[in-house]
């Protein structure tokens, strides 16, 4: 639809149905493509994060020295419609991880035609950044923090005579949770750029409040990794990192916002 022309607000809402129609309809492609490969699924890329052999332990254990145990953890379901409802949210998770880029260009798409021209520019490859950094965050969390989790609470007991038997709820969620979070952090540099060049924030800001970030990224490393040091430093130090590229890119993106105005003058 041509973004000139003008829309009715009935036109906005038949737009906006046909955009959540393509996306469900996009999520549900992925999800019955998953669901077809569930078993395959569940066994090499989730059971797998408690195998000594899993690709994050094996380079662990080469590079740094830390080699991990056979995770002592067995898995059971307990309710009627455990497994089935788990395989269906694993489905449905997996659609929408995988459809993102697509998601994400529905509803730009949507927005876009109301936004004036400098906002439009500022926001140029948005989708391309956006479903990168993504996916980057999903890998980190399911190559770093998701085995991490794993092979600290699979490890740990209180008393040798207590057995870790874990219920496939608690265990996926605290995977696709962990994993889907570590994506959306992975946000931070994207939403530094568009701030800034909406005027809603400037590195000088993300400077002064740097102590309180990083004391807020401390704490979210301690509440989405198990609370042992090492990890919280492993998952803490890159949002850090993400943090200082935030702030590298809003004073780039400053310099050019000056220069600009100079030129324009």
């Amino acid at each position: 639809m041509s973004e000139n022309k003008q829309m009715t607000f009935l036109d906005h809402l038949e737009e906006l149905r046909w955009r959540l129609v393509r996306i469900a309809i996009s999520i549900v492609v992925f999800a019955i493509a998953i669901w077809i490969f569930q078993e395959w699924i569940m066994d090499n890329i989730f059971l797998s994060m408690k195998e000594p052999n899993f690709i994050s332990f094996k380079l662990i254990c080469e590079y740094f020295g830390v080699c991990v145990d056979a995770i002592p953890v067995k898995m059971q379901s307990m309710t009627v419609s455990g497994q089935f409802s788990y395989a269906l949210m694993m489905s449905i998770m997996g659609g929408i991880v995988a459809a993102f880029p697509f998601i994400f260009y529905q509803i730009w798409a949507f927005v876009k035609p109301g936004l004036k021209h400098q906002e439009k520019s500022v926001a140029k490859g948005i989708v391309f950044y956006v479903s990168i950094l993504f996916f980057l965050g999903i890998a980190f969390g399911y190559f770093i923090v998701a085995p991490l989790a794993v092979q600290f609470f699979g490890s740990y007991k209180i008393s040798a005579k207590i057995d870790n038997i874990f219920t496939i709820n608690s265990y996926m969620s605290t995977i696709l949770s962990t994993v889907f979070y570590s994506g959306l952090l992975f946000l931070l540099p994207v939403v530094s750029y568009l701030f800034t060049r909406l005027g809603i924030l400037n590195a000088e800001y993300l400077r002064k409040y740097r102590k309180h970030a990083i004391i807020g990224i401390l704490v979210l490393s301690a509440v989405i990794t198990p609370p042992d040091l090492i990890s919280q430093v492993i998952v803490g130090v890159p949002i850090v990192l993400l943090y200082e590229a935030g702030i590298l890119v809003s004073v780039r993106v400053e310099k050019k916002m000056k220069i600009a105005m100079a030129k324009s003058k």
